[in-house]
């Protein structure tokens, strides 16, 4: 379901995908993620996605009551992972909301991987 703002001149809908890649931009600015990533379902291997293709790390689902967004990252060897986390639900969600004028009611953060350089 996309989300939609209608009034009395018409209708605005956002896709998903347009949620995604606002998510997926604001993620990836954070301190301590290496960009983001996709699991493969066959092996179960996380793998890092390219820059222009970031919003496919991304899961939003909407519903009357908000925005749902699942956030999929590859993080640095050495980042303290849960400062990380709560950096990527604030900047997602200031973002989102921000652009979008709806309520993001929850982001969830999945560290698939840790990047050793």
């Amino acid at each position: 379901m996309n989300a939609k703002i209608e009034n009395e001149n018409g209708m605005v809908i956002i896709t998903n995908d347009v949620i995604a890649t606002i998510a997926g931009d604001a993620a990836a600015r954070c301190y301590g993620v290496v960009g983001m990533a996709v699991r493969n379902t066959a092996d179960g291997i996380a793998s890092l996605l390219k820059r222009d293709a970031m919003s496919k790390g991304i899961r939003v689902s909407t519903d009357d009551e908000g925005i749902t967004i699942d956030v999929h990252v590859i993080v640095g060897y050495g980042i303290n992972i849960k400062s990380t986390s709560e950096s990527i639900i604030e900047s997602v969600k200031y973002n989102v909301e921000s652009v979008t004028g709806f309520t993001v009611k929850q982001v969830n953060v999945n560290v698939e991987s840790v990047k050793v350089d």
